[in-house]
């Protein structure tokens, strides 16, 4: 008999990204395109590795005036996070390393931003409690 045994970094991060605003309501927009880009990029067919946008895509950002994100970012929209809205702030958490489209949206619409592992820094009140599994 032949056991396996393996760690992968698939889906392990527990990584949270806050940013913070200047008030409540900027927090708000920012958790709301987040939102608005999940919901676009989850009905079309963005796909990873996309080296240039198709004209929907481009219109998209266009109007909600999000230039700083790749072609090849806008999957990470369809990856699996949570984003909730508390005050002057945006949390986000997810098991995904590539965060970059989400950091970008962030710093585009004027957060300071803060990125942890919660495996790191337990305690935060952020992020999967992995203290048992220790």
């Amino acid at each position: 008999m032949k056991v396996w045994n393996s760690y992968g970094s698939e889906h392990s991060a527990n990584l949270v990204m806050i940013g913070h605003f200047k008030d409540a309501g900027a927090a708000e927009d920012a958790k709301d395109l987040i939102e608005q880009l999940q919901g676009f990029v989850g009905a079309s067919n963005v796909a990873e590795g996309d080296d240039r946008y198709e004209d929907t895509v481009r219109e998209f950002l266009r109007g909600i005036e999000f230039y700083s994100v790749g072609p090849s970012e806008m999957e990470q929209f369809r990856y699996d996070f949570h984003v909730k809205h508390q005050g002057d702030k945006v949390v986000i958490t997810t098991d995904e390393i590539e965060i970059s489209a989400l950091m970008k949206l962030l710093f585009d619409k004027g957060a300071r931003i803060e990125i942890y592992s919660s495996h790191n820094h337990p305690g935060t009140g952020h992020g999967r409690d992995t203290s048992s599994q220790k």
